[in-house]
């Protein structure tokens, strides 16, 4: 396929005429899809290879020939980290909306890996090392919280719309492979060298892993969405004829565009957070409720589990400290196969209904498990055996959480509108592990966490009801149509004689009646252009 030639660069206030999206969308699955998942997905496994980590060494570390931390001050160190997160998300977001996706995924990734690096040379003992190891946890964070929106929003924007869920989920779901990942690393290393050396060899498994993956996110492409709607239609054009021509020499042939796909784009002034919340409060009012309650009930009740799993394992049921770590593997196994198992589901199934039943199910199963718990019928076994089935529904709909509030607000709010809403659900879930830790106590008062298990299944059904009533239908749909760019002027017309224009052209200035609503008018003409699964394709 020769790609058409580059249209010239646009001023504020010219119509351009763009096909990109409509390009992307029609692409079979290759391995540059390939690539780019395996380069930036990468984050979320660090991510769970951090906090775990951070909670294995954090007895380690109060030793007197580590770092001879209070208990207090151990514990400091996951909420630093934590704090960091949203800290770098707010910042880190509106600059991937701003600068670009790959700016910013290369970006964060490096203060991550630099961050995470430096705590490894906290040499010594004191006030002045203390404040310097919070600070480079706190470091790390930040470009981990960055991380999820330009991630999110680079992914979503590149994937076919036909494989945006699945892709989406397995990506948020390998959270739980670096969580196995850091156990077993961990349990290795303190059993294998003397502590001292052993924590600090830990907090470089990220970097040294991560490495290797930054050279390969230096060979992608900035998102030809991105670029189109920002007023760069030359470099636009070049992002997606560089991955077409990727696509080819894979052995696919490439189909024409029809002209009729494509959309009028006007460039328009930076969008900051003040646009993000006009937006969420009066044209999308509803889907910023949906998008708050799936995050913030997930983080509520994975928190409250996840960070406290241990004292219920050695309170209630007698397991010894140095054998927890092996029950969070089977637990973390169960989190990582229900988004790569049900993935493909919510691109054919569709989102509204596995979103709500992933969410309904892991509720009801919740409390089940709270009654059994109560008649005191369980062990350590099949209490983790019932957490791994429980998560295993409950990780798919917490990893379409972040699917979902990334593809249904536009392009030019995207990593802000993921960013305000993760930090919003971290904030709010950093109260399970308080709460529920308090409910544990000594460990002779079952009633207490049972109510607990309760409130964590009401939280999770409330989620799952509220994407009954508000969810949006977006299986297989482009994200324009998801929703309108702010930059959207209207559906363009079909151009006459050219199966297959520029795919940014200038034309006539539009009247001022069009608006941003008018791209969307046209979804049902425009939805999915490829029928079928192309072989090598996610499933």
């Amino acid at each position: 396929m020769t790609a058409p030639p580059a249209p010239p660069a646009h001023g504020p206030g010219e119509v351009v005429r763009s096909l990109v999206p409509a390009r992307i969308d029609r692409l079979p699955w290759s391995p540059f899809h390939t690539r780019m998942v395996v380069a930036l997905g990468v984050a979320w496994i660090l991510d769970g290879l951090e906090i775990t980590v951070a909670g294995a060494v954090a007895a380690v570390l109060t030793r007197s020939d580590t770092l001879r931390l209070t208990a207090g001050d151990a514990g400091l160190i996951a909420t630093v980290y934590l704090v960091g997160q949203v800290a770098g998300a707010l910042w880190f977001g509106r600059l991937a909306d701003r600068l670009g996706r790959r700016r910013l995924f290369l970006l964060t990734f490096g203060v991550y890996l630099f961050g995470s690096g430096l705590t490894a040379l906290t040499l010594g003992q004191g006030t002045a090392w203390n404040a310097f190891l919070y600070f480079t946890r706190f470091l790390a964070g930040t470009g981990i919280g960055g991380e999820y929106s330009a991630i999110n929003s680079a992914i979503q924007e590149m994937v076919p719309a036909r494989y945006r869920g699945r892709v989406d989920l397995l990506v948020n779901g390998t959270y739980w492979a670096g969580a196995i990942l850091g156990t077993a690393a961990e349990l290795w290393l303190l059993h294998t060298f003397p502590d001292r050396i052993a924590w600090r060899l830990g907090f470089l498994l990220g970097p040294l892993l991560g490495l290797t993956v930054f050279l390969i996110r230096r060979q992608l492409p900035e998102s030809p969405r991105w670029l189109a709607m920002h007023g760069r239609p030359a470099e636009a054009e070049e992002a997606i004829a560089r991955i077409e021509r990727e696509v080819e020499r894979a052995g696919h042939r490439l189909a024409p565009v029809d002209a009729d796909r494509a959309i009028l784009l006007r460039q328009t002034p930076r969008a900051g957070y003040p646009t993000l919340l006009r937006l969420l409060f009066r044209r999308y009012p509803g889907r910023s409720v949906l998008g708050s309650s799936l995050l913030i009930t997930q983080s509520f009740l994975y928190n409250a589990i996840f960070f406290t799993y241990t004292l219920v394992l050695t309170r209630f049921y007698g397991v010894d400290a140095d054998r927890a770590p092996l029950y969070l593997m089977g637990f973390a196994a169960g989190n990582l196969l229900g988004p790569v198992l049900l993935g493909p589901l919510f691109d054919t199934v569709g989102r509204r209904r596995m979103i709500a039943g992933t969410y309904l199910f892991s509720g009801v199963a919740l409390a089940l498990t709270a009654a059994l718990f109560q008649a005191d019928v369980l062990s350590a076994t099949t209490q983790t055996t019932a957490w791994c089935v429980i998560f295993f529904f409950a990780s798919a709909g917490a990893s379409a959480g972040y699917l979902t509030v990334g593809e249904i607000f536009p392009l030019e709010v995207r990593g802000q509108a993921i960013a305000v809403f993760f930090a919003l659900a971290q904030c709010v879930g950093a109260t399970g592990p308080y709460l529920y830790g308090h409910l544990i106590g000594d460990g002779h008062d079952r009633t207490r966490l049972f109510l607990g298990y309760l409130l964590g299944a009401a939280v999770m059904m409330l989620g799952g009801l509220t994407e009954v009533f508000l969810g949006v239908d977006a299986e297989g749909t482009a994200l324009e149509d998801v929703a309108a760019p702010l930059s959207a002027v209207a559906s363009a017309p079909a151009l006459p004689a050219a199966s297959v224009p520029p795919p940014l052209e200038s034309v006539p200035q539009e009247p001022e009646g069009a608006g941003p609503r008018a791209a969307a008018q046209q979804a049902r003409k425009r939805r999915e252009s490829g029928e079928g699964e192309e072989p090598g394709a996610p499933v």
